[in-house]
């Protein structure tokens, strides 16, 4: 097993003008890691945009003092980002659901936990003194 590295570990401030520059540096990286133009250009763009949105709005409710880290850790089998805030977190199970069932299609919100589920291949939860998020995709 060939070992892995970290590709990537920032800091950013919880404010959600942060997600989009964040978002375009590890696409750029991506691209040098010779993912499909698919994965580089969607499924981690969305999925991470995603993660990211949640940390910032949900799990650090926009405090301006508290922040996101973003880590990111590239193998031969796997891509994996771990996405941490300061909140307590938040029942990922019980806040996942299908958008395009009748009750919650019209809902504007709620998207983002099923989206990474659909483009990631394992979307993890660990809660204790920090919230963390882990997409993996798979190489």
């Amino acid at each position: 097993m060939t070992p892995s590295y970290v590709a990537l570990d920032v800091e950013i401030p919880s404010d959600v003008r942060q997600i989009e520059p964040i978002v375009n540096l590890v696409t750029e990286h991506c691209k040098s890691l010779r993912l499909s133009r698919r994965q580089c250009s969607l499924n981690i763009p969305v999925a991470l945009s995603e993660a990211l949105s949640n940390a910032i709005i949900r799990g650090n409710h926009e405090d301006p003092r508290k922040h996101v880290r973003l880590r990111a850790t590239v193998s031969d089998q796997a891509l994996v980002f771990d996405v941490v805030d300061e909140g307590s977190g938040f029942d990922m199970q019980k806040e996942s659901h299908d958008p395009t069932t009748a009750e919650y299609i019209t809902r504007e919100d709620g998207r983002g936990i099923f989206l990474m589920h659909q483009l990631m291949d394992r979307v993890e939860q660990f809660r204790g003194p920090q919230h963390v998020v882990r997409l993996t995709l798979n190489r």
